[in-house]
């Protein structure tokens, strides 16, 4: 049975007294967990074979994947692949590849330090630089939210022809399924995500084998070439790529979740739930590798090799697919597809939301209340946006939604990087120096990218 909140915390400080009193030892003062209602709510067999420990870790890495290919990857993979073909595959290569490091990062945060990223923020800095943190992160998942929300509500007027106001309203209920969900324990929640994940790859499956694209090319496209550098409106869609692929929200709902696992807190325990946690996310991220790149080999194949260059909004695509392709279902597909990553996307993005309020702000609301808020702060901005803009701007408020992300990612990524490679705070599990090289050069490209960004923008 899932253990209250105040059960919760009396553990957590009874173990930490425990290891308080043993010589020689310190360590950091009790908090409340993050997640109290799913904190360390699965158990973790020591004497089992190898694969039924890690189907027992598996799962946080596939809520992490989905935020991955959330619409907002939708609008810029398949505008970069109608105008620019294969050649943007070789950024969502490197942006996966960056990806997994920075989760692998997360995972390890939250495995051996017992906190979430938001929770060390608030440890290590002072109050107004955490708080802006805060802000921060707040105007990210809010931008992430409304790419989700305007991306099921696209799918629903696709599908149903509902308008799209009523589409962002009726997305305002899904946060009842988060609580239906987690209600019934964090596995559901994992299982109704990874099924709605093989929906997803399964209508892109069928997507491509009908589009036929030309693999020779595909392959060459995920070698990284100059001339991407060369070209200003190929460097804006990349670096709209890198913000739709390497989530901000994602690096602080990872260090939450994976400590859902009931997994052993000495050295050993928590190095094999750390390899099994990298394992479990790496994998996960291959499925949005996938997913991202059957998007943009889409829109190279169906689309820029027929000279149809400037398709780039969704619906654009939909209303093309069936008649490009010649199959019947092509359309209809690819709108069940979005409407089951947008729904996927809202659920796990609702999680974040409470994970980072209670992180920055140790703000302990109600469950039905914390995600009431959290969902508010996609759906007032949607409403909004869609009363002043309508409904023909869609497409470019997804994109710009994926720009904004691109935006804060320096904010979460340089506080990640500085927690793991702190061995104050890592103790044995610091970042090696290879690992920290590594992620600092991924967090300065970060800075660079979003810098060119800016002077793009500014350009015009």
């Amino acid at each position: 049975m899932p253990r209250t909140t105040e059960q919760l915390i009396d553990a957590e400080s009874a173990a930490q007294r425990e290891l308080a009193a043993l010589p020689g030892t310190s360590v950091a003062p009790a908090l409340p967990p993050s997640l109290p209602e799913a904190h360390r709510t699965i158990p973790i067999s020591s004497d089992v074979s190898w694969i039924r420990k890690a189907l027992a870790f598996a799962g946080p890495g596939y809520l992490v994947a989905v935020g991955y290919m959330d619409p907002g990857n939708w609008a810029t993979d398949l505008g970069g692949g109608a105008k620019f073909g294969y050649t943007l595959l070789s950024v969502i290569l490197l942006s996966n590849l960056m990806a997994m490091l920075l989760q692998a990062l997360s995972a390890k945060l939250g495995i051996v330090s017992g906190r979430d990223l938001a929770q060390a923020c608030r440890e290590s800095y002072s109050k107004p630089v955490s708080f802006a943190l805060w802000v921060v992160c707040e105007i990210a998942i809010a931008a992430c939210d409304l790419a989700e929300v305007l991306g099921s509500a696209v799918a629903l007027k696709l599908l149903f022809g509902l308008p799209l106001l009523a589409g962002v309203v009726i997305t305002a209920l899904d946060v009842l399924i988060v609580l239906a969900l987690q209600g019934r324990g964090f596995r559901l929640i994992e299982a109704f995500v990874i099924t709605l994940i093989g929906t997803i790859a399964a209508c892109f499956a069928y997507e491509i084998f009908f589009a036929q694209p030309l693999w020779r090319d595909a392959v060459q496209g995920f070698v990284p070439r100059m001339e991407i550098l060369k070209n200003r409106e190929m460097v804006y869609i990349a670096i709209g790529i890198l913000g739709a692929t390497v989530m901000p929200h994602n690096l602080y709902l990872h260090s939450s979740i994976v400590q859902t696992r009931a997994f052993a807190t000495d050295s050993s325990g928590k190095r094999e739930a750390l390899r099994f946690a990298v394992f479990d996310s790496t994998l996960a991220l291959a499925f949005a590798l996938f997913i991202n790149a059957a998007i943009l080999i889409l829109g190279a194949a169906a689309f820029h090799t027929r000279g149809l260059h400037e398709v780039a909004e969704i619906s654009d695509a939909y209303k093309l697919l069936t008649p490009v392709l010649g199959a019947s279902l092509a359309s209809t597909l690819f709108a069940c597809a979005l409407l089951a990553s947008g729904q996927n996307s809202t659920l796990t993005g609702t999680l974040a939301g409470q994970i980072v309020m209670e992180g920055f702000l140790n703000l302990r609301l109600k469950p039905w209340l914390r995600r009431l808020i959290t969902r508010a702060l996609a759906i007032i901005p949607a409403v909004i946006v869609i009363g002043i803009y309508g409904e023909g701007k869609v497409t470019s408020l997804l994109i710009l939604s994926q720009v904004i992300l691109s935006f804060q990612l320096p904010f979460a990524v340089i506080p990640l990087v500085q927690f793991t490679s702190n061995k104050a705070k890592m103790g044995c599990f610091v970042n090696s120096r290879l690992t920290a090289v590594v992620a600092w050069v991924v967090a300065v490209a970060i800075v660079a990218f979003n810098a060119e960004l800016l002077y793009l923008t500014f350009r015009g």
